[in-house]
């Protein structure tokens, strides 16, 4: 290695060094600026972390960063102690964090456009022994909205994590440059902190059982041997991310004693489930069809039916052959149980029961139940609704647009020249583009909205109460940034586009809307790709 490239990589060494740290000066801001509140507890931190910034910026000769630094502490040394944070502080603070922002971007960022501004709250840290690997990881991990921060030492590491803990922590099972030192670091790690944090390991040099089963001990999710490309890591880091949040269980509780209904309320409250209760067995259907419970909760006997004849009556309905029942009851006889069971029951408990086994057997059965639901109604390779559950799901928001007199938008989507990424790169790799594209949207598009693979590389998307033009800027918003996206193949990286066609919905079917949409998506075609075209109503 010559004088200038050996120059060159330590300064990149430095560079990362300055901007890892500066990463934790905008994340003890961003602590800050979410609770004003806090701005006393947390002032001391801000101030060693942005005079530690500074050593490190002029040390290595980072002006930008050295300016911003300095600009947080002189705004901290004028504001007095144990006061409140102000508006014009606020500013000035925000202004100069901004300024540091922009900094580091540009030192991370291999390109000219900016990342998203909206980054998760926690970050995901990266300690990985090719550093070139983990500069193209954080360049794509925050294309999809996530702060991510590499280290270069195990100290570092640790330094970062007891100020902020992180979503998850990509490690290099050797990390440190000793067999297992990244292991090491992790099982230091977990014991500083009381609930664990999902690790994501990997090994380009030992997959032994004994190496995998260390990992596994101390919280590894995950174990990749050999490792895998930056596409397949930022997959398997967005399962294990806050991001992908459980929704609370719906549980239909029938019983005819209203202490014991409420009761149950209570409890289920309390664990996080959502609970309807109702006490007249005469409502049941109304309930089946207002609430669409994911568990059901049945007393075996009650005035005028008993739980048996309910659970019949709820089998008869094909969409809720998969909703577990479970039986709750005082009824100890295990014959009458088993018969029960056998008419539509999935489970018995008898009263009374502990609210923590009832739980836990709630938990079970929904999550039981979820799995199966997934497996039915979404798409194996995107975990998207699939061609049919889209359609009746878009059948579901054309009368809620209609009873609501709402506007609603139907969308599809088309990854222009996919048969030539799959020619040239192979299948797998066109699996992961449909796959990245997937999560893209995912994460750019609201809760309330549906995205469906509408089949091979089509993808659809719902859009209620959406106005058609801003259905159109959301979605070319997300065309531009989805077209900059590096895709990794190997050592080689490509770009992907996509082609877009909208349809308002103007009071009519779903097919004609779908119709509509796919000619708009065609026109999109015809206009050499790469863009969105709203149809005429």
């Amino acid at each position: 290695m010559n004088d200038a490239s050996q120059k060159e990589k330590l300064r990149q060494h430095f560079a990362r060094r300055v901007t890892t740290q500066a990463r934790v000066v905008l994340d003890t801001w961003q602590k800050i600026h979410t609770n004003k509140g806090s701005f006393t507890a947390h002032r001391e931190e801000l101030k060693s972390a942005s005079d530690k910034l500074v050593r490190y910026a002029q040390r290595f000769e980072m002006a930008g960063h050295a300016e911003a630094g300095n600009t947080v502490l002189g705004i901290l040394r004028d504001w007095p102690a144990d006061t409140a944070l102000d508006d014009a502080t606020e500013r000035q603070l925000q202004d100069a964090i901004d300024a540091l922002a922009r900094s580091t971007l540009r030192r991370t960022d291999q390109r000219n456009t900016e990342a998203p501004h909206q980054f998760r709250r926690t970050p995901v840290y990266i300690a990985l022994a090719n550093a070139e690997m983990a500069i193209r990881l954080i360049r794509q991990l925050e294309f999809f909205g996530f702060r991510a921060s590499a280290f270069d030492s195990a100290e570092e590491l640790t330094e970062a994590c007891a100020l902020h803990k992180p979503e998850t922590i990509l490690m290099d099972v050797n990390f440190g440059g000793r067999p297992n030192a990244g292991i090491a670091t992790i099982e230091h790690l977990q014991e500083r902190h009381d609930t664990p944090i999902p690790i994501i390991f990997m090994s380009d040099e030992d997959g032994t059982i004994q190496t995998r089963l260390r990992a596994s001990r101390c919280g590894g999710e995950e174990f990749f041997y050999p490792a895998v490309d930056p596409g397949q890591l930022i997959e398997k880091i967005e399962t294990y991310t806050h991001g992908n949040a459980v929704e609370p269980y719906r549980v239909l509780v029938l019983d005819d004693s209203r202490a014991q209904a409420k009761f149950m309320e209570t409890v289920l409250k309390r664990a996080g489930m959502t609970a309807h209760i109702i006490t007249d067995p005469m409502e049941i259907v109304d309930a089946l069809d207002m609430f669409s419970p994911e568990i059901i909760i049945l007393d075996m006997y009650m005035p005028g039916c008993t739980g048996m004849e309910i659970a019949r009556v709820i089998r008869q309905q094909d969409r809720l052959h998969s909703v577990p029942i479970i039986y709750l009851s005082a009824e100890d006889d295990v014959t009458k149980q088993l018969h029960a069971m056998s008419l539509g029951g999935d489970d018995f408990l008898t009263k009374p029961i502990d609210p923590k086994h009832l739980i836990a057997t709630l938990h079970n059965r929904g999550r039981r139940a979820r799995s199966l639901l997934a497996l039915m109604i979404r798409d194996s390779l995107t975990g998207l609704y699939n061609h049919t559950h889209t359609l009746h799901l878009l059948d579901q928001e054309i009368g809620r647009a209609r009873q609501k007199n709402q506007p609603l938008c139907f969308a599809m989507i088309d990854i222009d020249y996919f048969k030539r990424v799959n020619d040239t790169f192979g299948h797998p790799i066109g699996d992961r583009v449909l796959r990245s594209l997937s999560m893209f949207l995912k994460q750019r598009l609201r809760k309330t909205d549906h995205i469906g693979r509408y089949g091979g590389e089509e993808f659809a998307i719902i859009l209620p109460d959406t106005r058609p033009s801003d259905a159109r800027n959301v979605l070319n918003e997300i065309r531009e940034r989805f077209s900059e996206l590096q895709q990794p193949a190997g050592d080689r990286e490509f770009n992907v586009t996509f082609s877009c066609g909208i349809a308002a919905w103007n009071n009519e079917s779903s097919q004609t809307l779908c119709e509509r949409a796919d000619r708009a998506l065609y026109a999109s075609k015809e206009h050499n790709r790469n863009c969105v075209t709203l149809a005429d109503n």
